[in-house]
């Protein structure tokens, strides 16, 4: 079998280590972008032939648009794509600062959009390959004190949906990973706290979520990265692929809810129709 280049960003923890660790072992070919070398060095070492580590801060837009250039120059082909890099930030909207909400959205929706958008070009000129965004059932489901975390995911998830309608003709596939709670550094180590209120006290129950101690998240990264890995031989690409029962049963129950929401207004959207 032919093995494959893959683009990750965010390899330096979590889904994304959890990918590249088992990708390179498989004897595939990794161009993973990380801020800090040093947490991936063990990787740089036993994989120099395999493993194309790059500095990347994914708020640089400039940089995101070279580092993709550069890649698919320097290898002549990658097969898949996986935007990776991000982040949670908990805290209720009044707990926010201006440079929180500008970070987090510069971090998961416009560094995503960014790499993204310059991958199709090479992609499509290739005769075809995978997308991977990184998304969460949060993309789903909302729940106080993430609504900028929910509002970079929603909005991800719209751009990919319209996305894999318009590259599906070019045998490009786009998949969106909705995962629940891991046992990844996402969300016990590199998850962000605003600077919360005692006003907004009855909120703040993700903080024992945040804290292993306090029970750890049924998620295992490791079966789910590998999950992540199977879906790119699945013809067609599918388009949303949710992992975590936990994740699964809380989607199906807000969904249901929506459609339920939505079909009690049927009248009221047919009293806007003109008549004639």
């Amino acid at each position: 079998m032919k093995k494959r280049t893959w683009l990750i960003t965010g390899v330096s923890s979590g889904f994304g280590y959890e990918m590249t660790k088992q990708l390179l072992e498989a004897g595939e070919t990794v161009v993973g972008t990380v801020r800090k070398k040093d947490k991936v060095q063990k990787l740089t070492e036993a994989y120099p032939q395999t493993f194309d580590c790059v500095i990347l801060d994914v708020t640089d837009v400039a940089a995101v648009q070279k580092t993709v250039t550069d890649a698919f120059k320097k290898h002549g082909r990658i097969d898949v794509v996986v935007s990776n890099a991000g982040y949670g930030l908990f805290g209720c909207v009044e707990e926010l600062s201006d440079e929180e909400i500008n970070h987090i959205i510069a971090t998961n929706l416009v560094g995503s959009i960014q790499l993204i958008k310059t991958a199709v070009p090479y992609l499509r000129r290739q005769g075809g390959g995978r997308i991977i965004q990184m998304s969460t059932y949060g993309a789903q489901v909302a729940y106080a004190a993430n609504s900028m975390y929910h509002a970079t995911k929603f909005g991800i998830e719209g751009f990919c949906e319209a996305l894999a309608q318009e590259v599906a003709q070019f045998n490009i596939g786009v998949t969106m990973v909705e995962p629940g709670g891991a046992r990844t550094e996402f969300r016990y180590g590199s998850a962000k706290v605003a600077n919360l209120m005692p006003e907004y006290e009855s909120c703040h129950g993700f903080l024992n979520m945040l804290d292993a101690s306090k029970g750890l998240a049924p998620g295992d990264p490791v079966k789910m990265a590998q999950r992540i890995i199977e879906s790119v031989d699945k013809e067609p690409a599918p388009l949303r692929m949710v992992l975590g029962s936990q994740a699964l049963s809380a989607t199906l129950a807000r969904l249901k809810e929506r459609i339920a929401d939505y079909e009690k207004q049927t009248e009221l959207a047919a009293s806007t129709d003109f008549s004639e």
